[in-house]
């Protein structure tokens, strides 16, 4: 089994997409880590957002597949924020500084929480045009931890690295899925005890998506369910926040999950559904091919618009025109309404 940071696809994308940091806070020490690949005259890109316990470096296979296509991607890793509102205001800061008017977001687990929320906070003033949620939720009671988030901040890294693992899912998986949690488990080694701590304060205090405020934005949600007879390989360490059905990062192992995901569902009544028949929580990691295909068939809609994240030249004639041809038809029933 061959580990993920010693592959040659994660070794050429290291070698070849350059990692910048960002400041654009008062405070020097919030600094925005990112990797922007791809046509830079791209100005609405896909950027993706980590989950508690990952980096940047996660959605490698997504950056070196999409901008292969033609696409502008930007993977990031967000700087210590304690408060939702701070983090959507930095959030705004950078996309200004990038020059970013309006964007898409991929979102996994928190960081498809943290998505909707920034979607919200800037509904009067759009920033997002639309989102992808993989294995994410839409309010942080789920956890039951909403009594405990000021508290995160006050604990030492081991102890809230053990908060985390305590509740890795143990058992067998497929070889993929053993090497994305040998990963995601290395990246939360690299995360110290601010980066850990904001996030889980982020993740558990009380807080919930306001659908009303976002219903124009354009939402597909990657859902991962498991199938215990395919599931072959112990796991060598421990998987993030596990769950019942494979979808959502929840600190107990409880019906909740199942509820959670119900309620995104009915939150986006009218989202595209991705579904994927194994995954388990790194869906982007062990299946790639199939997450980047459901992420193409969600952009492809915004082909030949202003709003596309890939360069013109790496659509087709005929896709450009079938698309024109949507849209036309879209602003013709609008004016008929």
């Amino acid at each position: 089994m061959e580990e993920i940071k010693v592959s040659p696809d994660y070794n050429w994308f290291r070698s070849t997409v350059p990692l910048r940091r960002i400041i654009v806070d008062d405070d020097d020490s919030k600094v925005w880590s990112l990797y922007d690949a791809g046509p830079k005259s791209i100005r609405c890109p896909i950027i993706f957002l980590p989950p508690v316990s990952g980096t940047a470096e996660v959605f490698f296979q997504q950056v070196l597949a999409l901008t292969g296509w033609g696409y502008r991607v930007i993977s990031l890793q967000y700087p210590v924020y304690w408060d939702l509102m701070e983090f959507c205001d930095g959030f705004r800061k950078l996309l200004d500084h990038l020059q970013l008017d309006k964007v898409h977001l991929f979102g996994a687990s928190l960081g498809g929480f943290l998505a909707q929320k920034f979607a919200e906070c800037t509904h009067k003033s759009p920033r997002v045009h639309s989102l992808l949620l993989c294995n994410s939720f839409s309010d942080t009671s789920i956890f039951n931890q909403t009594w405990t988030a000021n508290s995160f901040w006050l604990m030492p890294a081991f102890m809230l690295k053990k908060i985390v693992l305590a509740n890795f899912a143990k058992g067998p998986v497929d070889s993929k899925m053993a090497e994305a949690i040998d990963f995601m488990v290395d990246r939360l080694e690299s995360l110290n005890q601010s980066d850990l701590a904001s996030r889980l304060t982020l993740n558990c205090q009380n807080s919930y998506v306001e659908p009303h405020k976002i219903k124009d934005v354009a939402v597909t949600i990657i859902d991962v369910s498991v199938e215990p007879s395919r599931l072959v390989h112990p796991v060598p360490h421990i998987c993030e926040f596990s769950l019942l059905c494979g979808r959502f990062e929840v600190f107990d192992q409880s019906a909740l999950s199942l509820e959670a995901k119900e309620e995104m569902y009915k939150l986006y009544p009218n989202a595209r559904r991705a579904h994927l028949k194994t995954g388990g929580n790194f869906p982007y990691l062990c299946r790639s091919a199939e997450v980047n295909l459901y992420i193409q068939i969600h952009l492809r809609q915004f082909h030949g618009t202003r709003y596309a994240a890939i360069s013109p030249s790496m659509v087709s004639a005929e896709e450009l025109e079938v698309q024109e041809d949507h849209v036309t038809s879209d602003q013709d029933c609008d004016d008929n309404q």
